[in-house]
């Protein structure tokens, strides 16, 4: 009888262990090998490992463009416990198939999710619920040289009048007011969505990519119209179509052109290139229409929990660690990004970063950017036609045409 009570114990004891194993592990598909990313990321992952030494943690790190094919198999197939992906638009096809958990009760019940990322809270809720926690955003605007505009005696402009003055001066003087290199079309975007929210405002911005609103509408025509001055009374440099946008940092770099429509992401190209802080600074794309709400390009990145992972309380726990104020502080001193936590400390020895805090902060909405905000063969096709605009703007009336069309095809 004591032997058979034993075997009972052990057989118990076993299974106990077995589960306790099981419920202690994590696995985390994370999405960037660079060496600042990937050193963030690894600090948040060890820091969270000291908190909790009960819990195995197992990373995957991919490349992004492999991660984006990979994870429609891993949902399916074989979901961790939870994956680096997009907030907007690009969290939607995984969130209407029922891919991703609802953490909207994590979003109510932590502290510092339901009072410290109301900026960034509309990016992550989809269906009145929220599906993922951020872990790190940047702000877009103009980068300009200070020294170029000093030298001409040209002030930071605030109006869209105030940017066309500039412009003048700066033809005058023999410099290209705007670089760019729209070779990978993400950039055009950039621009593009910064006239349409000076022009019409975050929620036609939103209406356009979730295809309320066609390309053909008067407000989307009205946008392309001040593109349209924007093209002539400043002008971008010649040849745009076969730079990338590190290529378009040279006529930056050398004098030739003056401003750059573009994330904070760029600046430490700006530094490899040889300019100084002295020689940059930022200012937040000009008002165009009078008192209009001012909202601006934020791309954020984000964790999610798949609905098919097996570890979802320890993955909660995770998400919950990431999301606190000196997590993301260090986290995102480590990119040079902005931490979504409005509670977080920020870098204040980079004025990039302050500037940047300091747009998003007070920004009425913050948008997740063209080809984020719209369904991928949507966006795709939009910056195509944005580098052709560009390019040929005679053939707008064709471009926005032909836009309708996709949209009618992909929302359908």
């Amino acid at each position: 009888m004591a032997n058979r009570a034993v075997k009972i114990f052990s057989m118990l004891a076993g299974t106990l262990l077995a589960t306790s194993a099981f419920a202690s592990e994590l696995v985390i598909n994370f999405d960037d090998p660079n060496p600042a990313p990937k050193a963030g990321f690894e600090a948040a992952v060890e820091a969270f490992k000291a908190e909790n030494p009960d819990i195995n943690v197992t990373v995957n790190i991919n490349d992004r463009e492999a991660h984006k094919t990979a994870i429609r198999n891993f949902l399916s197939a074989n979901a961790p416990d939870i994956t680096a992906w997009y907030p907007g638009n690009r969290m939607a096809p995984f969130v209407d198939a029922g891919q991703f958990e609802d953490i909207s009760d994590l979003w109510a019940s932590d502290a510092n999710l339901s009072s410290n990322f109301e900026a960034i809270k509309p990016t992550m809720t989809r269906d009145g619920k929220q599906w993922g926690v951020p872990y790190s955003y940047y702000q877009w605007g103009v980068y300009y040289r200070a020294d170029i505009f000093a030298d001409n005696g040209i002030e930071k402009p605030t109006t869209w009048d105030g940017l066309l003055a500039a412009c003048d001066t700066l033809k005058g003087a023999g410099i290209t007011p705007f670089t760019i290199g729209t070779k990978y079309l993400w950039t055009a975007a950039g621009v593009f969505d910064y006239l349409n929210l000076r022009t019409n405002g975050y929620e036609v911005h939103n209406g356009l990519t979730a295809g309320e609103i066609k390309y053909t509408d008067d407000r989307i025509q009205e946008t392309f119209k001040n593109w349209t001055t924007m093209l002539e009374r400043c002008s971008f440099v010649d040849n745009h179509a076969t730079m990338s946008w590190q290529d378009a940092i040279a006529p930056f770099a050398n004098g030739e052109a003056a401003m750059y429509v573009m994330g904070n992401f760029s600046v430490a190209a700006y530094k490899d290139a040889g300019l100084t802080d002295d020689q940059i600074d930022f200012f937040q794309f000009p008002e165009i229409t009078p008192g209009l709400a001012r909202a601006e390009e934020a791309p954020a990145d984000a964790l999610f929990i798949p609905s098919g992972a097996k570890n979802k309380e320890n993955a909660r726990k995770f998400l919950s660690f990431i999301a606190q104020p000196e997590i993301q502080g260090e986290w995102n001193k480590t990119i040079g990004q902005l931490p979504p936590n409005s509670k977080a400390p920020i870098n204040s020895d980079d004025k990039f970063i302050v500037q940047g805090f300091e747009t998003v902060s007070t920004a009425s909405g913050l948008a997740q950017f063209y080809d984020r905000d719209a369904p991928a063969e949507m966006a795709s096709e939009g910056m195509k036609g944005f580098q052709e605009f560009m390019i040929k703007p005679e053939r707008l009336d064709a471009i926005l045409k032909r836009l309708d069309k996709v949209q009618m095809r992909v929302y359908k």
